[in-house]
Parts: C-alpha cells; structure tokens; sequence
C-alpha cells in the first residue's frame, strides 16, 4: 500500500527564493486558468446554440505556452511540472464540482481562486532521486537537504513542496508493505466525545489536545497586534508570521495527539468499532462547533482507516442511528431521551455507569456479527488514471484568453 511521507526542509536563502517563484508561477497558472474556464462557462450560457467544449487540462496547457509564458519570462525560471500540475489539480477541481461529489457530507464547491499568502505549494517529477540518507534531489531545484531521514532505495514518481509559515516541507508516496501486530485484545469500542477524545471499552479515557482552547488567548492577542499595523508593511508581515507559526503550533499538538492515538489502537487491537458521526452535522452547532473542530474527529477516523490497514486491523462502522449512549449495556433498554448535561447513565435496572463508557461497552458488541447489521469499512482501491486523448484547442478559445492579463 502507499503512505505518504512527508518532512521539513533546510534550505538556505537561494533555495528559498527559488521556491518561492515556484510555488507563485503555480499559483498563477491556476488562477489564470480558472479566470478562463469562468469566461468560457459564462460565454456557453449566453450563447447556448454554440457552446464551447470545456477544456482539458492538456488544453489548459497548450493554451498557457501559446499565450501566456511569450508574455511572462519568469515562467521559463522554474520547472514546467508547477504550472502543469496546477492545471491539473484546476481541471479535477471542476470534475469534483461537476460530478457533485461530497467531502464530509459536504458538496465540493466551485473552485476558487489562490491567493498569494496562502496556497503554497507545487509539484514536481522527472529525475528525483534520494541522494543520501538526508538529501534528495528535485529537477531545477537540485539537491535539498532534510532535517529527518529520508526512506531508501526507492524513486518516487513526484513530489510536492508547500510552505507553512515560514517553513519549507516535500511529501511523496512510499510503497510499503502492511505489517500485521500482536494484538494484546481483540475488540475495542471507542466512543468519541467533545469533553474527552476518546473513551474506550476498556475504561481507558483519553483526553483531546484541546490546543485551540489552550492558545486562544495568545492568538487573539498575535492577530489583534496585525489588525494594529499598517497594510503589507514589514511590520504587518512580521506580524502576520507569528500568528501563521501560532496556527502551525496549534496543528501541530492536535495531529501529535491523533497519531498516537490511533496508532496505538490499530496495533494493539484486533476489531476497533467506532460511530459513523456527522461531522459536518454537528459543527453547525454554534454553541459546540469550536470544541468539535478542536478535537479533530474526522481526522481521527481518516488516520485510523489506513493504520487499521497497515497493521492487520479491521475497523468497523456503526450505524450513524445506532443509539449507543441511551441504550443500556446491562439490560438492552433504550431511554428515550437523553440530554448532554446528563453525563452519568442511570438505568431502571439499576445499572450504573459514566456515559461515555456505557457507548463503548455497547459499541464493543457491535464486534460480534450476530449483534447488529453495521456497515464494515473496506480499503478503497484507486483505479489507474484513464489517458487522454490530445485534441488542438479551437480558436475561440484565444479570444477568451486575451484579456487575461491581470492576474497574479
């Protein structure tokens, strides 16, 4: 299977630059091609008896070389994979809008546009290759040093460099073997929470980072300090840094915190059962949508479907109706209502318990076949990219293109 691999890079000051312009001409290329796939959208709605054919990205492509690098030579300063890529990801961010595919519940809107502070980052292929146990090497760019150890013996297909703050960092795939554990039980059931991350069947509680609650108040100040300084002066700029590092750090502690987490549960654990939650559901929830994007759920369940692969794990999903906190684990009976102030299950049979632990023992049934139907997350396999077929460009297509000269 492929992971990623992802890692900080230590570049000096030409190195910087030079990623820079790389990671701006992608920016533009996208831009300038979503202004023409909107001037052409509007142009088949005015004239519906001769529509324009949408373009591919190959056309997007041949477009850019005719028109726009003649116009602006720092194009030919970096690789010709950023702007490529960048028309590629443009051209599958309609198909996505298109196909109306949903993300977390939530139908994948129109593309946007990039803008200049935020968005950096490009991809690259051709001749890479690992040079040593901390360098790589990367066409035009040449050899960039990293602070952790780079996996050898294998050649990546491409690579993306992006920018956080004011840090430098390349990802890539690495084919890597799954590799079954010893499992100390063999089911678990994780009830996830707002108060506490997770509670598992086994009476272990874990707490969430809670890293946005911990720096709100530093970064209230960091941002009430911008709002203070002058429009893109130097000042600004540093300010607007310290509150980009600020975001990085709060990120940072949330992922630390979910990685150990399912980590820890995909090797150690035979069968994981969890809810199939609502994400974006519950954050419209005003009152307790900052406390539920603090947590991270989504992410949780995202880490914890490809761990479970890699480690001979099976993860199964409940019903999203299954009403695991007001049934009761002792007797079976379900309360009809079960408020969230109520934080201890009180049953009439007696039973006891807190109500978070009470959903895991009853999601821990959920293991067993016989209990109730559920829905048993697979692994997705991605089909390979169909070709495309190379077809001119009409010449309508450059009369849209002619007043695309401002962007940037």
């Amino acid at each position: 299977m492929l992971l990623g691999f992802k890692t900080e890079l230590k570049v000096n000051i030409t190195q910087r630059i030079l990623l820079a312009k790389h990671a701006g001409t992608a920016r533009h290329a996208y831009n300038w091609g979503l202004a023409l796939c909107q001037k052409l959208l509007k142009h088949n709605r005015e004239n519906p008896d001769e529509p324009l054919k949408f373009p591919t990205a190959i056309d997007l492509h041949k477009l850019l070389v005719a028109l726009v690098k003649p116009t602006y030579n720092w194009y030919y300063e970096v690789s010709k994979c950023a702007p490529q890529y960048a028309l590629r990801q443009l051209r599958q961010a309609f198909a996505d809008f298109f196909k109306k595919k949903r993300i977390n519940g939530k139908p994948v809107g129109f593309p946007r546009f990039k803008k200049k502070s935020r968005h950096n980052s490009f991809t690259l292929d051709g001749s890479i290759k690992v040079v040593d146990h901390f360098k790589i090497q990367v066409p035009v760019i040449g050899v960039l040093k990293t602070y952790e150890r780079l996996p050898k013996g294998f050649l990546p297909k491409n690579v993306t460099i992006s920018r956080q703050a004011d840090r430098w960092f390349i990802s890539f795939k690495v084919e890597t073997e799954p590799q079954a554990t010893e499992k100390i039980s063999q089911a678990v059931g994780v009830d996830l929470g707002v108060k506490n991350l997770a509670t598992l069947s086994t009476g272990e509680v874990i707490e969430g980072a809670k890293s946005y609650r911990k720096l709100e108040q530093k970064l209230r100040r960091l941002q009430r300090n911008v709002s203070r300084k002058k429009l893109k002066s130097n000042n600004w700029y540093k300010a607007q840094l310290k509150v980009a590092r600020l975001h990085r750090r709060i990120a940072n502690l949330r992922k630390d915190t979910l990685h150990k987490l399912t980590t820890n549960l995909a090797k150690n654990h035979g069968q994981i059962v969890i809810e199939d939650l609502n994400v974006s559901g519950m954050m419209a929830n005003r009152k307790l949508s900052k406390a539920i994007a603090d947590m991270g759920l989504f992410e949780f369940r995202r880490q914890l479907d490809y761990k479970c692969q890699l480690y001979g794990a099976e993860l199964i999903v409940a019903d999203r109706f299954f009403p695991s906190s007001k049934t009761c684990s002792a007797c079976g009976q379900v309360k009809k209502t079960l408020t969230l102030s109520e934080r201890t299950f009180n049953c009439e049979c007696g039973f006891s318990c807190d109500r978070d632990l009470n959903a895991s023992y009853n999601l821990v049934r959920i293991a067993d076949a016989e209990f109730t139907p559920v829905d048993r997350v697979r692994p997705t396999v991605l089909g390979e990219a169909g070709t495309k077929k190379k077809i001119d460009f009409p010449q309508e297509y450059v009369q849209l293109c002619l007043p695309l000269s401002n962007i940037v």
